[in-house]
């Protein structure tokens, strides 16, 4: 039996998309449509002429709906052998490895039985790259995809089964989804979601003079599609893919499709944020085989809707909130700005100074427990200690001596100064005297307090005028006193947390520990906390816990 994760193949040479929630099965002149409402059975029988299995259909209406995709059991799979093979990189880039498709026609023994569950149909707002590219691939996976753009010229290139953008593979993808009669292009956004169960918007975003995103194209799609959804009594999912600022779905686009429809997310339709992650020049090979798939709903339906497209490829697939899911894509870019822009900075200085750069690269990335890794890359507070703040000093001295210019990197210190001077506005913004610090070496477990930013923010406390007493098990006040520190505040040193919140009005935490946890807990319900390390979700949904940056 073919179930929803294989595709069949019609060799027919239908030209437009079928109707909504149909697919059509061409097997050795057995052409069957399936609707969601059955399941079209096509038996190989060898005793018919060819003309007379062009006649058989065998069709058994389901008892009642299906209430779930059926699922494939190793016992009934039939096996299937590809007929042909679509290459679509055949020649990757070095960095790149090639990635091929198969695409299946379906080969039955004498008695076995091919049940098909139909899949929805995608409509696409804005056949640019990513409408382009999604169209395709989706197509390729099995479903009809009615494509939706005002440029005529570009409908009439789809139609004709070419790509209206140059991308490795996505012409063949596009001649085959017309071939097979499961991709159409037209102008008209109203038919296109009437005749469709799920609408992707792909449409520009803009930027601005001044950086700022340009909605126009967003907030039209939203206003035609809330239209539809007036008028039409079926629930439909509309997905969101275009780059946009946090809050803009929810509070933009939400709101148009509700005023236009007449009818509210939720409820009576679902609503998604689904970002891409497509590189131009790989992005069929990214579609297949995503680093992610991010996925934030309004409501669960919807979520499990979107869910299911995506459903048998590679990458962890993601449920979030719409904000979290908007922010991912701008975070994701401006990362991967930062990396070139860092690796090019390094490059000049190792040019200028006859080292090799790709050698040092090379070795840099293969460091994927600190380098390449999740590690330092969680929202705290500033960094510290003997080493980050003082080697930074010193290639920033090092691309002086050479006259090599490194912004990215003269920033790095500059930041982390700011941090801490957010830190202290945050505290201050209290008004409050009385200050307890949970922690004064630059990170927990050590007693190495050389550049600790807990020092600087204590120090710039008590330029204010507030009075400090901290507690680090690791930290005694003879140790404060070599390093310099006045003697005020190397004896306002508490034996113990408990101690440390009978004496003061507000907590700071700056180590993420078992003492750290437990003063914030002594002090929940009556004095105010700032939470720099991230002490845990019990803390920060407390109403006196503040976090530095959540």
């Amino acid at each position: 039996m073919i179930y929803d994760s294989t595709y069949v193949i019609s060799e027919s040479s239908t030209t437009a998309a079928m109707p909504q929630g149909v697919m059509m099965l061409n097997k050795n002149g057995l052409e069957i449509a399936v609707n969601p409402g059955e399941i079209s059975l096509a038996e190989k029988n060898s005793q018919l002429s060819p003309a007379e299995q062009s006649s058989q259909i065998f069709k058994a209406p389901l008892k009642e709906p299906l209430k779930e995709p059926l699922k494939s059991t190793p016992q009934s799979l039939p096996e299937v052998t590809a007929k042909s093979e679509l290459d679509i990189n055949p020649s990757p880039a070095a960095n790149d490895s090639p990635i091929s498709f198969k695409l299946d026609l379906l080969e039955l023994d004498s008695g076995q039985i091919a049940e098909i569950a139909a899949k929805p149909t995608i409509s696409i707002l804005g056949l640019g790259y990513v409408g382009a590219v999604s169209a395709a691939c989706f197509s390729h996976r099995g479903h009809s995809v009615i494509g939706v753009d005002p440029d005529v010229e570009k409908i009439a290139t789809l139609n004709r089964g070419e790509s209206p953008i140059v991308e490795e593979g996505l012409a063949d993808l596009l001649d085959n989804a017309r071939r097979v009669g499961r991709l159409e292009a037209i102008c008209e956004p109203r038919k296109a979601v009437m005749e469709s169960d799920i609408t992707m918007v792909c449409v520009g975003t803009p930027a601005g003079p001044d950086g700022e995103c340009d909605l126009k194209y967003l907030r039209m799609a939203a206003e035609q599609i809330g239209s539809a959804l007036a008028v039409k009594d079926d629930y439909h999912v509309v997905v969101f893919r275009s780059t946009v600022p946090p809050k803009t779905t929810r509070d933009i686009l939400i709101p148009i499709l509700e005023k236009a429809s007449g009818k509210f997310s939720g409820r009576d339709f679902g609503v998604c944020f689904n970002p891409e992650f497509l590189r131009e020049s790989s992005a069929i090979k990214d579609f297949y085989e995503p680093p992610k798939t991010v996925i934030g709903a309004v409501d669960q339906r919807s979520s499990a809707a979107v869910a299911e497209l995506y459903k048998g490829l590679s990458g962890e697939l993601i449920e979030t909130t719409i904000e979290a899911a908007e922010f991912v894509k701008y975070i994701d870019n401006t990362w991967h700005g930062l990396k070139v822009g860092f690796g090019n900075e390094v490059g000049r200085l190792c040019k200028a100074m006859g080292v090799d750069s790709h050698q040092v690269m090379n070795i840099f990335v293969k460091d994927t427990k600190l380098n390449l890794s999740p590690y330092y890359l969680r929202p705290g507070f500033a960094f510290g200690g003997s080493c980050l703040p003082k080697d930074t000093r010193g290639i920033m001295n090092l691309a002086a001596d050479n006259s090599v210019s490194t912004p990215l990197i003269d920033s790095i210190l500059n930041s982390n100064d700011r941090h801490i001077e957010h830190a202290l506005s945050m505290i201050t913004a209290c008004k409050v005297k009385r200050i307890g610090i949970v922690g004064l070496t630059f990170k927990a477990h050590t007693d190495d307090m050389r550049e600790s930013p807990l020092l600087e923010l204590v120090r710039q406390l008590r330029e204010r005028g507030h009075d400090i007493r901290y507690f680090d098990p690791n930290v005694a006040s003879e140790d404060l006193l070599k390093m310099g520190v006045e003697r005020q505040l190397s004896y306002s040193r508490c034996l113990n947390i408990e101690q440390l919140v009978n004496t003061t009005d507000m907590l700071v935490v700056g180590h993420n520990t078992d003492y750290g946890r437990g003063a914030a807990h002594l002090a929940e319900g009556f004095m105010p906390v700032v939470d720099l390390v991230g002490l845990g979700n019990s803390f920060k949904y407390a109403k006196n816990c503040q976090g530095i940056c959540w």
